[in-house]
């Protein structure tokens, strides 16, 4: 696995590559401390490169830019000071996989690479009512598409077809499990995951699901089942 870490304090390249060396032995980092230095680095057989948004030679997230316009099928994971959800929001809808604030711990970190190196998008719980319909599943749809179930009640309806088309084979399954009432530490015994990954496919299937709680989750998942097998 080549991995590129991006980012102007040396202290946090260190600890970055220090957590994500769990992910499997002999991974080969490639580290930048500029921008320059990101756009020399950049190759088309990085696995994954996260990358901080203010570094020497940055201006807005242009470098962002220019690292999906030369490498699209390199996975990009912003890690980045910044909380603000209008940023969030901008490098998600420029097609990264994934935001992770600073202030996070380094397990959440790991999990959340996980889970892009997995397939998925990892987007911060606060961004969850914030991110535009589409988005947490790595795909824009039309509005007045296909409606969304609401755990409140709300109108319209969705098949587990589409939930398939949106979520991950993995997010599928921890909702199948979800809805047969098991807590995140039986999910994850099941799948072989940690609990924080569990924590992170349901931040993702609340999205997809238009929801707020996992008890809201589990009636919007058995509903769905309920009128598939009717």
């Amino acid at each position: 696995m080549k991995i590129l870490i991006a980012d102007d304090h040396r202290l946090v390249i260190e600890a970055v590559k220090a957590k994500l060396s769990e992910l499997e032995p002999g991974i080969e980092f490639v580290l930048a401390m500029s921008v320059d230095e990101l756009l020399a680095g950049a190759t088309d057989d990085l696995d994954l490169a996260l990358i901080d948004l203010n570094m020497p030679g940055a201006d807005g997230q242009a470098h962002i830019d220019e690292i999906r316009q030369r490498h699209p099928a390199v996975p990009v994971i912003v890690l980045s000071g910044y909380e603000d959800p209008a940023i969030m929001r901008s490098a998600l809808e420029r097609g990264v996989l994934g935001f992770i604030p600073k202030a996070y711990s380094p397990d959440v970190m790991l999990s959340a690479v996980r889970l892009v190196l997995a397939g998925g998008v990892y987007v911060p719980p606060m961004m969850l009512t914030a991110v535009p319909p589409g988005i947490v599943a790595g795909m824009a749809q039309q509005a007045g598409s296909e409606a969304m179930v609401r755990g409140t009640g709300g109108g319209g309806t969705q098949t587990l077809e589409h939930l398939r088309s949106v979520l991950t084979e993995r997010q599928v399954e921890v909702l199948q499990l979800l809805s047969q009432g098991k807590p995140n530490k039986l999910i994850g015994r099941s799948l072989g995951i940690s609990e924080g990954t569990v924590k992170i496919h349901l931040a993702a299937i609340f999205r997809a699901l238009n929801v707020r709680n996992r008890t809201e989750a589990v009636v919007a998942a058995q509903a769905l089942t309920e009128a598939q097998q009717a």
